[in-house]
């Protein structure tokens, strides 16, 4: 399918590994000018030169810890420079990875997980917010998770960050609706994402068998899918290129489930 992205301007924020990155992927196979941000310039540069194989020729990575406001506006201004002031679409995959009991988490770890979850998406959608605006379409994605509707009790801050990301979404979804900019949200299930595999690594599982994998996580954190196994990065991409497209033409303010199969609505 022709997502409409040829020439189309993206920025991947967390694209320069697992989901952000398959989603980053998407949008250069499809023809888009592809910007990818995160943290770490060695992961950027490779990420950046796997894009440009891929088909978007310009595509490039930019340092910044998304936790700053004044980093992500130098970011934004840069885009704005190298692309003519416009942006089509926003792509917020970065999030928390904090992990712990709610009796065991530290302040300072509810902190982070919600700099992390929410505070870098807000920070982008407000830098990026005059370029989207200024464009002939523009879409804004962010990643939320399944925790969301179905808790975990190791999970709390980091789904506590995440429900606030998905509400902060839906608020920006009535408000952008003037502009005809479209806000919506993904919500992955259980993703062989890196720190996944690592943490499956550690507890004496194979963490790159998908099937040992979700076993793992059933057993652990109590989210088991219909499928009999974890998802791949890969199998994310396509859906949030689709919502961050211009194919996508009137779905706004939704919650998209990819999660193998639940019970939750």
């Amino acid at each position: 399918m022709d997502l409409g992205l040829k020439d189309a301007t993206a920025a991947v924020v967390g694209g320069a590994r697992g989901m952000g990155l398959a989603t980053a992927r998407c949008l250069a196979a499809d023809g888009a000018r592809v910007a990818v941000i995160a943290r770490s310039r060695a992961d950027l540069d490779r990420a950046a030169e796997d894009l440009r194989r891929l088909g978007s020729a310009d595509a490039f990575g930019l340092v910044a810890d998304v936790r700053d406001a004044g980093q992500v506006d130098k970011v934004f201004a840069e885009l704005g420079q190298r692309w003519g002031g416009e942006l089509n679409a926003l792509v917020n995959a970065v999030g928390p990875s904090t992990v712990g009991s709610f009796e065991d988490l530290t302040d300072d770890q509810w902190r982070q997980a919600f700099d992390d979850g929410v505070m870098g998406m807000v920070h982008c959608v407000r830098s990026a917010l005059p370029l989207l605006r200024k464009a002939a379409w523009a879409r804004i994605v962010n990643f939320s998770a399944h925790s969301t509707q179905r808790q975990s009790v190791v999970l709390p801050a980091y789904t506590a960050a995440k429900a606030a990301l998905t509400s902060v979404s839906k608020n920006l979804s009535l408000l952008l609706a003037k502009d005809e900019i479209l806000v919506n949200v993904v919500s992955p299930g259980s993703i062989a994402s890196e720190s996944l595999v690592g943490w499956a690594n550690s507890v004496g599982v194979d963490g790159d068998d998908p099937y040992q994998l979700m076993d793992a996580i059933a057993r652990h954190f109590g989210h088991p899918a219909h499928l009999p196994r974890a998802g791949l990065p890969d199998e994310i991409g396509p859906v949030v290129a689709f919502l961050a497209s211009r194919r996508n033409s009137y779905m706004t303010g939704a919650n998209v489930n990819v999660d193998g199969g639940s019970d939750f609505t």
